[in-house]
């Protein structure tokens, strides 16, 4: 079987869960050489949300990052079913996660994440006209909420206090489209 310029003799599927699927292939590399490639496939989008409110306010997430073993902050952020509109998937993690619903929703941006090795996908949001709620965090979440200027929000990536890939692109974004919340 052919990918792009990869010829596949071989795959075995070498681990499987409820979020990612793992599968080592023995290939031919684009230049005819015998090789191997693994790769990660997602079960879910990975999700971004930038609510702002009319001051140019938001909020951002801490949280330990099991795989990095140290603390992160971050935008609202989750996973959305692949079978599943990404926006309800945006709409549910912005109430569980922050306690915000939003009446107005425009997508930012989409984003390959990793994709030497991986097939995960990113849709980011900005999220609107915002009204509170009760936040339902699931029991594997023990988040810090914050609400902040975006402003400071920015300058956190500049410094590197936030160096999450789809928060660091998004902010990224959003300051360069809307440079007067900055």
């Amino acid at each position: 079987m052919r990918r792009g310029d990869w010829l596949i003799h071989d795959s075995i599927e070498v681990y499987d869960n409820p979020w990612i699927n793992v599968v080592h292939h023995q290939v031919s590399t684009p230049k005819g050489s015998p090789g191997i490639y693994g790769q990660v496939s997602f079960k879910n989008y990975a999700i971004g949300i930038i609510p702002i409110d009319e001051h140019g306010m938001t909020w951002r997430v801490g949280q330990y990052r099991f795989p990095l073993d140290r603390y992160s902050w971050e935008i609202p952020e989750g996973g959305g079913p692949l079978q599943e509109d990404p926006l309800k998937s945006a709409q549910r993690e912005l109430r569980e996660e922050v306690g915000l619903i939003a009446a107005q929703w425009s997508l930012l941006m989409e984003l390959d994440l990793s994709n030497s090795v991986t097939n995960e996908q990113s849709y980011v949001y900005i999220a609107e006209e915002l009204t509170s709620v009760p936040t339902e965090h699931e029991d594997s979440e023990n988040l810090t909420i914050e609400k902040l200027p975006f402003s400071e929000l920015y300058q956190q990536v500049l410094d590197g206090t936030i160096r999450d890939s789809i928060s660091v692109a998004a902010i990224l974004k959003l300051a360069i489209l809307k440079p007067e919340i900055l």
